[in-house]
């Protein structure tokens, strides 16, 4: 009994207020996260459109939330990270009830759009307000805390949402939209505005955060290590995110109802709800490229074995390794994004890391549906196992490079401001930034 009460100590212990409220925000939103988990299935069965139009909508929810975390992670260094995720939240809970209402394919088509954008536009507020609040030695734990959190509500919601179905997919686009309110009060009376003005802005001004736009995606464009590493992470993203997309398609055609389907992806949240507190202990002191890329393989022979099942249990069991190498790769993402990112440019960079999530929102569904079409659902996944083997090589090869880069980044003296017309960039220090989870799009991401 000491033992588990030193351990929880150890595990929960002297983290800020601020983030207990973040945490709490996001276990209540994940709670009712439930019209992502269950779009393919309400579109092909509940709105009778096909494979490739449900690939299409889900596909548009991918580019609104590309568009979102862009601006959303511009706004956050220049108006606020308080302001940008309150209006994101009120933003999407409208959109949330407006898409459960419509019913042409044109106007589910723009509400998925715009309830992509407003969802994912919380996205860099979110991780910018974590890396803020949440000194640098306990992130690590911090990151695994609130990715237990969305796991936890997840795991819920996928049987919840089952149940809700049954009695209506309005139902689901409700709790939904309740759940962000309840998301955006906690935000509104409890945590304030979090964002440091520096001594001097990225531009040269003064007590400016942010610094001009152009000079910031200029030192972005400029940074390929960090840029690699985001390329990693959208080829990763795109095998993951099938589990929204193909998965529950493919459930479908072997006979089985919305409601097992529910029950099999929640084994994934039961899962990370059980374990993942221990993945920090587990993994500090190895290298993170070794963690990734091992998380890639488990990922992608997890994905591979859903090309040969047949039934519930067997999905369930590929459901249970993927979810491994998702629980290995998180923590070590969100820490290495952390230290890739200079302080006064956090939204941004929380922005364009996003991004590679939102890009494969848009393209998963839609390359997925493509490819289970016109060459078999066994080529689909077996090609999502040969991904995760590339990436894994990738994160080998590029790894040390991004050791590096983080390692100058830690030095105090110095510090990296935006490339501008007249002023060449350097680097500056940073404390991190990243993103909650990694996690993708939508039901799975901090809202």
């Amino acid at each position: 009994m000491r033992t588990v009460r030193g351990w929880f100590r150890e595990t929960t212990g002297g983290l800020p207020r601020t983030f207990w409220y973040l945490w709490t925000g996001t276990l209540i939103n994940r709670l009712g996260s439930f019209v992502l988990v269950f779009l393919a299935i309400y579109l092909t069965q509940a709105r009778h459109f096909s494979a490739a139009q449900a690939g299409l909508v889900m596909g548009l929810w991918g580019v609104g939330g590309a568009v979102g975390t862009t601006v959303g992670g511009t706004l956050v260094d220049r108006w606020g990270r308080r302001p940008t995720l309150l209006t994101a939240h009120l933003g999407a809970a409208t959109m949330m009830l407006t898409l459960g209402f419509a019913r042409p394919l044109w106007a589910v088509a723009v509400g998925a759009l715009l309830l992509g954008m407003f969802a994912e536009a919380a996205r860099p507020a979110f991780g910018a307000m974590m890396i803020d609040v949440v000194p640098e030695r306990d992130r690590l734990r911090a990151f695994s805390l609130n990715y237990w959190a969305i796991n936890l509500g997840f795991a819920c919601a996928a049987v919840l949402a089952g149940l809700a179905a049954e009695a209506g997919y309005l139902l689901l686009f409700v709790v939904d939209a309740a759940t962000t309110l309840v998301t955006a009060l906690i935000i509104f009376v409890k945590v304030g505005e979090t964002r440091r003005p520096t001594a001097v802005a990225a531009g040269g001004a003064p007590g400016r955060a942010g610094g001009p736009r152009v000079g910031a995606l200029r030192t972005i464009a400029a940074d390929r290590v960090f840029l690699g590493f985001v390329v990693l992470n959208l080829f990763g993203a795109l095998v993951f995110l099938q589990h929204i997309s193909m998965l529950p398609i493919a459930m479908g055609d072997a006979g089985l109802s919305p409601a097992t389907y529910g029950s099999v992806i929640a084994l994934n949240g039961v899962l990370i709800v059980v374990g993942q507190l221990f993945v920090p202990r587990l993994i500090r002191g190895r290298s993170r490229s070794h963690v990734l890329a091992l998380a890639s393989v488990v990922m992608g022979v997890g994905f591979g074995l859903t090309a040969f099942a047949d039934a519930a249990w067997f999905f369930g069991l590929t459901v249970l390794i993927w979810t491994l190498g998702e629980m290995l790769n998180s923590p070590s993402n969100a820490t290495l994004i952390a230290e890739l990112s200079p302080a006064e440019l956090r939204g941004r960079y929380q922005g364009v890391f996003s991004l590679s999530w939102q890009v494969a929102g848009a393209v998963a569904p839609v390359l997925g549906g493509l490819v289970r079409e016109h060459a078999g659902n066994a080529t689909l996944w077996l090609g999502c196992a040969a991904i995760g083997v590339a990436t894994a090589l990738a994160h080998l090869l590029s790894g040390p490079a991004r050791e590096r880069r983080a390692a100058r980044l830690r030095r105090p003296e110095v510090p990296v401001v935006p490339v501008t017309a007249v002023q060449p960039p350097a680097p500056q220090p940073a404390e991190a930034a990243a993103t909650a989870p990694a996690e993708p799009v939508g039901a799975r991401t901090p809202a």
